[in-house]
């Protein structure tokens, strides 16, 4: 089981860190995405962890601002992000993928999270 959570209301420009805990399994057995849907929009993939592997991707619109990282004592993957646009307004969600295969496209993952909703006001 996956658990999203640090979304919230934010002015353009500012900064958030969401948190993605795993309950049941080790997230360093696993690559953990971050994807995000905005309203009447497919799901975009963002970023991905594969802390076992020890790499790191991320989606070219957000290449610059946002950062991945996991904590395995705390068995918690963390997307910080800063200089954040109202563009990046959406659901976030954490997926999880059990062969350590960093993915950013839905459908392929084997856990999901239920999702944080990330509001950045212009």
């Amino acid at each position: 089981q996956l658990q999203a959570s640090g979304g919230g209301l934010v002015q353009a420009g500012g900064s958030l860190r969401l948190s993605c805990t795993a309950s049941g399994f080790s997230l360093e057995d696993y690559a953990i995405a971050w994807f995000r849907q905005a309203p009447g929009k497919e799901p975009e993939g963002v970023a991905c962890i594969s802390p076992g592997v020890g790499s790191i991707y991320y989606a070219d619109p957000v290449k610059r601002g946002f950062a991945i990282s996991s904590d395995n004592v705390k068995n918690t993957v963390y997307l910080q992000m800063n200089s954040l646009k109202p563009e990046d307004t959406g659901v976030y969600y954490c997926a999880a993928e059990r062969r350590g295969i960093c993915l950013l496209v839905a459908g392929v993952h084997d856990y999901w999270g239920q999702g944080t909703l990330v509001t950045v006001s212009s």
